[in-house]
């Protein structure tokens, strides 16, 4: 039963899309993201697989979301207000670790064993995907029949087609698992396959919907680049996934701006590393557009770079830090040094921007509080140029990085290196963190297998409290103070690199 007041939040809604790819088409498919509304239509990727499922011939997906305010009620489509179980494909966006919860909630809340043992004939076909499948998947494996592991671009039509297709559910399975990129829990005993990475030519992502409803409010998403050239140790979009960094040329970038698009926001790892962001960001500025970029390296914040982002409407400075201290910085290989961060102070003051945000990761491997102690007075000297904002995550070693298999510094070592900057920092910078209790339930996931999903389910059941969390995990002899177990499943093959052919029309070569 829906209630009236979901009717016309979603009818609202509606009604302020731009751009939605109505279609009609014999067969559907539930398009899901497991947080609300608001989080999956900022998503590009989501928004991409949305534009790809509406191109194929015969079928069309109807978008369904994770209820406002963990509502207990159950999800239904926003196109036609169709139950999610009623559908005979989901096909689930699976953003990080901890959205985990939300498939099994919007799976339980429709009368969907969340356990994909637990399903039968009955039930929907349920596949898998998104950027968390380019680090570890493993926990998502005990909810669904099938994960596409890398870009899904050109994959996820041959998944549905083979699904839609096939005389049985098992026909699917033998056939999906023959797939290079396609994991299929029920056959391929815990060991992922590569990472896909899809034909150039495909590229770029970019919105198929605007709408207001979102944080990032009628903003009309595309990516300059996919991919990053820098060998960062933590991170799973480095260099050596999927051939590093892809630039999409300026003029492909500018000629899919709608003309009534206000705000653009330009996507990728590392946005502010292709060669030309200050044109693209002149050009954008000049036809009266804001403009917002996903990413800012503080080694390209070069005079030019910072006056035209304040030209389209900056008026906070944002990049990364990352490691509180130099010798963190270098542990990581991170290229930003002190004197880029100084130059970025100075720069954005002297543009007439408002203050300086950096982000960083404390709990870092090897890190003291010498090292908290030096990045308090390299900030402090920086408040003297520009009001300075920290925005702080605990680090959590992720699968397929050079810090893989690294443990978490616990949630009280975090926590009190986190009380260590408040006070040193107090009155020189405002400092905000990212839970320490949530960063370990993340931790464990970013580092487990199906076994550690299947705890999570039993956390959910109990409440979805960090203590139901806590208590589930102890089960597996994890403890708060960053300890694990012994891996149950090897580490996965390095991405692969092969490139498929889409058969679409080709963007210009990049």
């Amino acid at each position: 039963m829906i209630s009236q007041s979901t009717r016309r939040t979603i009818a609202q809604r509606l009604s302020d899309e731009i751009g939605r790819l109505d279609k009609d088409a014999p067969e559907r498919v539930a398009l899901t993201y497991p947080s609300p509304y608001s989080v999956g239509m900022s998503s590009l990727g989501y928004q991409q697989i949305y534009r790809c499922i509406q191109a194929m011939t015969g079928v069309c997906c109807e978008r369904v979301f994770l209820p406002d305010n963990d509502s207990p009620e159950a999800a239904v489509s926003y196109e036609r207000l169709r139950p999610l179980n009623e559908f005979g494909v989901i096909a689930l966006s699976v953003a990080y670790e901890l959205e985990l919860a939300g498939v099994i909630r919007i799976l339980s809340a429709s009368g969907i064993p969340p356990l994909s043992s637990e399903r039968n004939l009955s039930h929907p076909f349920v596949i898998a995907g998104g950027p968390l499948t380019f680090s570890n998947p493993l926990p998502l494996s005990p909810f669904v029949d099938a994960i596409i592991i890398g870009e899904a671009e050109g994959i996820v039509e041959h998944v549905l087609e083979v699904i839609l297709g096939s005389a049985s559910r098992e026909v699917a399975l033998d056939t999906l698992a023959q797939h290079p990129h396609v994991f299929v829990p029920a056959r391929h005993a815990g060991v992922l396959p590569g990472v896909a990475k899809c034909d150039d030519a495909i590229l770029p992502a970019h919105s198929a919907i605007r709408t207001p409803h979102t944080e990032l409010s009628n903003m009309f998403l595309v990516e300059a680049e996919r991919g990053c050239s820098r060998g960062c140790q933590y991170c799973v979009m480095r260099r050596s996934t999927n051939g590093g960094m892809r630039v999409v040329p300026q003029e492909v970038v500018l000629g899919l701006v709608p003309d009534d698009a206000k705000k653009v926001g330009l996507v990728g790892a590392a946005v502010s590393d292709h060669p030309r962001i200050t044109e693209i960001v002149t050009a954008l500025t000049e036809s009266g557009r804001s403009v917002g970029l996903s990413s800012l390296r503080p080694d390209r914040l070069k005079e030019p770079f910072v006056a035209a982002l304040k030209r389209a409407g900056y008026r906070t400075l944002t990049t990364a830090l990352d490691g509180i201290s130099e010798r963190m910085r270098q542990v990581i290989e991170r290229r930003g040094r002190e004197e880029h961060f100084r130059a970025a102070a100075e720069r954005a003051r002297g543009v007439g921007m408002e203050r300086l945000k950096l982000y960083l990761m404390l709990g870092l491997p090897g890190e003291s509080d010498d090292d908290i102690d030096e990045g308090i007075e390299f900030v402090s000297e920086l408040s003297k140029q520009i009001p300075i904002a920290l925005g702080i995550a605990p680090f959590c070693a992720k699968r397929k990085t050079p810090l893989d298999g690294e443990a978490f510094a616990g949630i009280d070592v975090v926590s009190s290196r986190l009380t260590r900057l408040q006070r040193g920092l107090r009155g020189r910078a405002d400092v905000r963190s990212t839970s320490a209790k949530w960063a370990w339930v993340e931790y464990v996931l970013a580092q487990g297998d199906a076994t550690e999903g299947l705890a999570v389910y039993d956390a959910v059941r109990s409440g979805g409290r960090f203590a139901d969390y806590r208590k589930a995990f102890a089960g597996l002899g994890y403890t708060v103070k960053g300890e694990q177990r012994p891996r149950l499943t090897p580490p996965a093959p390095l991405p692969d690199m092969t490139v498929r052919k889409s058969g679409r029309k080709s963007l210009p070569t990049l």
